[in-house]
C-alpha cells in the first residue's frame, strides 16, 4: 500500500481498492472505503499510524466486500464512526444480505466467503453527518444506492461507477445491479469537472471521458449477445450462451454475481421492449420481439 497525496486535505491508497483518505484535522481522516478484509484494515492502520493519522470515520462509497472489508478490524481498533447510505448502510451492518440476494435464496457456504460476504459493522445514516469539506452524490446501477465522495479538494471518488479498460477487454462483464441507472450514471459523470477522479479499481485520471465511453460501448455490446441469445431460451442457456461467447469459466462466484447481471439486462431489454417472455412446459423462456 502507498499513501499518495492529491492536493490539499485529500490522499489516497493505492490498493486493489483504491481508499480514500481526507483530512479533517492535523492528526485525523477520514477513510473512503476500506478494502477487501481484515488484512486490508490493518495494512491501512499500519499506514497511517506511520504518518501519525488517526482514523475518525469511514464512509462506504457501498457494501460490496471489497469495499467493508476493512471495516470491523478498524472500527474495533480505533472506535471510529462509519457512515453508509440507504440499502448499503443495510447489507453493511448485515452482510449475508448480499450473497442472498444474489443466489435468491440462502447461500451456501461456498457463496458465504470473503469475497461475497464482509464482517457486519455498524454503521450511521451518512445524511447531516459527513465532516466539512466533503460532499456525496449518487452513483447507482452497479449497485443499489451507490455513492461517490467529492472533497473540498475537487477531488471525485467515484466507487464502481466505471471499470477499468483491463476489466472491460478481460472480462467484458462485470457486476451491474440496475442496467438504466448505470447508463444514467455515465451520462453524469461525464458532467463533472475536477481536479482528479478516483473510480475505486482504476488508475486516478484527470480525464474519465475515454472510460466513460469504453463502459458504455461495452455494455451496448452485451445487451447485443443477451438479445441475439434470446431464441425462446431459459435464464441459464442464456447464461450459458454468453460465458461461451466471451471464452469466460464459469465458478460459483461467477454464477451469482454475472448470473444476477444477466437477469438485470434481461429486466432492462424486457422494459424496454425488446424482449419478452412466456411459460412453457414450467420454464420461462425468453425471447427477442
Amino acid at each position: 500500500m502507498e499513501l499518495v497525496h492529491v492536493k490539499g486535505n485529500t490522499y489516497y491508497i493505492k490498493n486493489a481498492t483504491n481508499i480514500g483518505v481526507y483530512k479533517v484535522d492535523e492528526n485525523s481522516v477520514y477513510l473512503i472505503d476500506t478494502g477487501n478484509d481484515s488484512d486490508a484494515g490493518k495494512k491501512i492502520l499500519k499506514l497511517l499510524e506511520q504518518e501519525n493519522l488517526k482514523v475518525m470515520g469511514i464512509i462506504n462509497t457501498h457494501s460490496n466486500a471489497d469495499h467493508i472489508g476493512g471495516n470491523k478490524v478498524i472500527q474495533d481498533r480505533t472506535g471510529c464512526k462509519i457512515l453508509g447510505y440507504g440499502i448499503e448502510k443495510s447489507i453493511t451492518e448485515n452482510p449475508l444480505l448480499e450473497p442472498s440476494f444474489l443466489y435468491g435464496g440462502y447461500p451456501f457456504k461456498e457463496l458465504r466467503n470473503k469475497f461475497l460476504c464482509a464482517k457486519p459493522s455498524m454503521v450511521t445514516d451518512i445524511e447531516n453527518n459527513l465532516p466539512a469539506g466533503l460532499e456525496y452524490f449518487f452513483v447507482r446501477g452497479h449497485f443499489f444506492d451507490m455513492i461517490g465522495i467529492k472533497t473540498s479538494d475537487e477531488v471525485y471518488f467515484l466507487g464502481d461507477s466505471l471499470f477499468s479498460e483491463e476489466t472491460i477487454t478481460k472480462y467484458h462483464l462485470f457486476f451491474i445491479y440496475d442496467v438504466k441507472e448505470f447508463l444514467n450514471t455515465l451520462e453524469y459523470l461525464s458532467t463533472l469537472k475536477g481536479e482528479l477522479f478516483i473510480p475505486s479499481h482504476v488508475e486516478a485520471t484527470r480525464n474519465i471521458t475515454p472510460l466513460i465511453e469504453m463502459n458504455k460501448k461495452k455494455i451496448e455490446e452485451v445487451l447485443d449477445v443477451i438479445m441475439n441469445s434470446c431464441m425462446k431460451n431459459t435464464f441459464e442457456e442464456i447464461l450459458k450462451n454468453v460465458f461461451d461467447y466471451y471464452h469466460l469459466v464459469m465458478n460459483t462466484n461467477q454464477y451469482v454475481l454475472i448470473g444476477s447481471t444477466i437477469k438485470s439486462y434481461l429486466s432492462y431489454l424486457y422494459e424496454e421492449g425488446k424482449i419478452k417472455y412466456e411459460f412453457v412446459d414450467n420454464k420461462m423462456l425468453w425471447e427477442k420481439i
